[in-house]
């Protein structure tokens, strides 16, 4: 094999290594999660380890079966899954919930629960994880303090 085959397979690796780290930084996380908060005027959300934490042991927890479902613990939660689901990608389906919720009624047309937390006011830590299922799925889990969606409460 010559020198150009190896570095080319050197760069190609690299690429895809790069591309599968990408969007799934603290950074990524929260630039969507605030520029949605910032569109609707509340002010931005600060990364929190303990709720990073919380988010990567439960995602741990459950990849073996890759459920589909919450906690239930002490945080506001948002979760999203796919076989290339990048958080980047997850806070965007969330955040694309906006449509569906009517803020002169505080009610949805849709599904909007994963948007009006991201925008909730009084959730102003976050932390989130992502893990690589057995079933090769992604799945991405969000944790919010304070928990939003209280009902009878608007978001913002």
């Amino acid at each position: 094999m010559g020198s150009s085959s190896v570095s080319f397979t050197c760069l190609v690796i690299l690429f895809v290594t790069n591309s599968a780290l990408a969007q799934n930084t603290i950074q990524d996380y929260l630039v969507v999660h605030n520029t949605a908060r910032a569109r609707v005027r509340v002010a931005p959300m600060r990364w929190d380890e303990n709720l990073a934490t919380y988010a990567r042991n439960y995602a741990n927890k459950i990849k073996d079966r890759c459920l589909f479902q919450h906690s239930n613990g002490p945080y506001g939660e948002n979760l999203a899954m796919g076989t290339t689901m990048t958080g980047n990608q997850a806070v965007n389906l969330w955040v694309e919930e906006r449509k569906d919720y009517i803020y002169r009624t505080n009610t949805c047309s849709g599904t909007c629960g994963h948007y009006t937390q991201v925008v909730w006011r009084k959730s102003v830590r976050l932390g989130c994880a992502r893990v690589r299922c057995n079933n090769g799925n992604w799945f991405v889990i969000c944790s919010y303090a304070p928990p939003g969606n209280i009902v009878g409460q608007r978001p913002y």
